[in-house]
């Protein structure tokens, strides 16, 4: 990343609404905020919406609306939720289970603790066991089963206990 690319970034988000920004290329990664004490906020896959060309999104209000659907799960008075991110040490193939016919390794809800085992990422035909770091109740699996993970991509949240 060059000093010019940065300065762009940073005048984009100045002038739109985003809070912050995080990028990483070539193994250099940038954090951009406006507010300095601004906690990084996470978004899930399908938190955004494409819209055509030429068509604009419709104008944020001020506060933001309610989605529709079922977010009654996650109620709003448990700030003490500490969600861990379980990262990929290495780049290659996510896999769920030690074999295509079998269980997979955990399910989300399910308790895990340091030590056990939550996936394969296999790489150069050796197959490497992550196991958790952290004792705690699955949260999310964030990556879909066969499919190619980076290093320190984020493979699983663990609400820790």
């Amino acid at each position: 990343m060059d000093l010019a690319y940065i300065k762009k970034v940073i005048k984009l988000i100045e002038k739109s609404e985003v809070d912050e920004i995080e990028i990483e290329e070539e193994g250099k990664k940038i954090r951009v905020a406006k507010n300095r004490n601004s906690q990084p906020q996470y978004f899930t896959p399908g938190a955004f919406q494409a819209y055509p060309s030429g068509q604009q999104a419709p104008a944020a209000s001020a506060s933001p609306a309610p989605s529709p659907g079922p977010q009654t799960a996650q109620p709003a008075a448990k700030p003490e939720i500490k969600l861990h991110e379980v990262r990929s040490p290495i780049v290659g193939t996510f896999y769920r289970a030690p074999a295509p016919d079998a269980e997979p390794y955990v399910e989300i809800g399910q308790n895990v603790s340091v030590g056990s085992v939550l996936c394969i990422v296999e790489a150069m035909k050796l197959m490497n066991e992550i196991e958790s770091d952290v004792s705690g109740r699955v949260a999310q699996v964030l990556v879909e089963n066969g499919k190619p993970v980076e290093y320190n991509q984020v493979l699983f949240l663990i609400e820790k206990a």
